[in-house]
């Protein structure tokens, strides 16, 4: 009897030991752990911009009696724009079976998120503005509008009339811009250049509007004025380029203005609007050094021949306006209008409640092509 206890002893110590060494592979020696589960990655940024995080670690399996190794949990994919996952960790053994493997660390996050609806995608940024208004100049130049960012729909005129861009016009002889001085509405996603342009071997006024959506350009207002073309009641009144360039050095267009003196946008149409509604009674808070030039000409006082009603223009305009904005950084707004048969760009600067500068570019039109 003892003899026969000491075999099956024996027996069953050669099988508890091929049961250790095989680690639960035999299908006798109980379920193998489960794998750490697949820790997702991390949900892609929001529209404004959010960074998501990246995905939590897979913890590695908790291995049964006699399983089989557990393996470490899946590495968590990287959500757009999260951070490296932590790595996973090891599973859990039983005293007799497999320790589970570490898990991957969580791969690491991409770019942050694209934006959603009304998202950085769409915004409309100052310095957006700024680079398409010089993209334009360098386009302009190079006689192609093949680099610009142009909606499929866009809307382009010249003195009015409308034209196709990169083709038509001042597109076929302009030059590099020999100065410029711009305007940039964030919120409305528009510009306005007051510019001096070559057009072959000769100088001209310029002026601008660019209207983005989405990042591409959907309006363009040009006037472009040669000799000749400015004319009140028959009289033709000269340009002076010379006269545009030297104004910045009293003007400084674009310098910012301090910000206890800016005025809001709202501030800076509402001058704009009353100016044209009640032409040329809202003519109001000139400064005494103020001038008002007329294509670089004239150099007149800003309030000559104008006074400044107590009124806001209300009904019919004496000037109809279809564009009037304002940058406050910068204290400049801007104004688009027909005046007396001709397309008008006003551009004036204000800060403290005071207009230091008027500015008009005027060219022939019989109607401006936005009315």
């Amino acid at each position: 009897m003892r003899s026969r206890r000491v075999s099956r002893r024996l027996f069953e110590l050669i099988v508890f030991g091929l049961t250790v060494l095989l680690g639960g592979c035999s299908s006798s020696g109980g379920a193998g752990g489960q794998g750490g589960s697949i820790a997702s990655g991390g949900s892609v940024g929001s529209g404004s911009g959010g960074t998501a995080t990246g995905g939590a670690p897979g913890s590695g399996g908790a291995v049964s009696s006699g399983g089989t190794t557990a393996s470490g949990g899946i590495a968590g994919g990287a959500g757009a724009g999260g951070a490296a996952g932590i790595p996973g960790s090891g599973g859990r053994s039983s005293p007799e079976g497999g320790r589970g493997g570490s898990g991957m660390a969580g791969a690491a996050g991409g770019p942050p998120g694209g934006a959603g609806a009304g998202g950085a995608a769409s915004a409309c940024t100052r310095d957006l503005l700024k680079s398409t208004v010089d993209a334009y100049f360098k386009a302009l130049a190079a006689h192609s509008a093949a680099t610009l960012p142009l909606a499929s729909n866009v809307k382009f005129t010249e003195n009015g009339k409308l034209a196709k861009v990169g083709q038509d016009g001042l597109w076929k002889s302009a030059g590099a811009a020999k100065f410029t001085a711009s305007a940039y509405d964030a919120d409305g996603c528009n510009t306005a250049t007051e510019a001096v342009v070559p057009d072959g071997t000769m100088d001209i006024p310029f002026a601008l509007r660019l209207k983005l959506q989405k990042q591409q350009i959907t309006e363009i207002e040009t006037i472009a004025v040669h000799p000749g073309d400015y004319k009140v009641s028959g009289s033709s009144f000269a340009s002076d380029t010379g006269a545009i360039i030297m104004s910045d050095t009293s003007v400084h267009w674009e310098d910012p203005v301090p910000a206890a003196q800016r005025n809001t946008a709202q501030e800076l149409t509402a001058w704009m609007t009353k100016y044209f509604n009640l032409f040329p009674s809202g003519v109001c808070n000139t400064a005494s050094s103020c001038k008002r030039l007329e294509n670089g000409g004239g150099s007149f006082s800003c309030s000559a021949g104008a006074s400044c009603s107590s009124g806001s223009g209300s009904g019919t305009p004496a000037l109809k306006s279809h564009a009037v904005f304002g940058d406050p950084e910068t204290g400049i707004g801007a104004g688009f209008d027909n005046f007396m048969g001709n397309c008008d760009m006003h551009f004036f600067k204000m800060y403290g409640g005071m207009v230091y500068a008027v500015h008009a570019i005027l060219g022939a039109c019989s109607s401006t092509g936005w009315d």
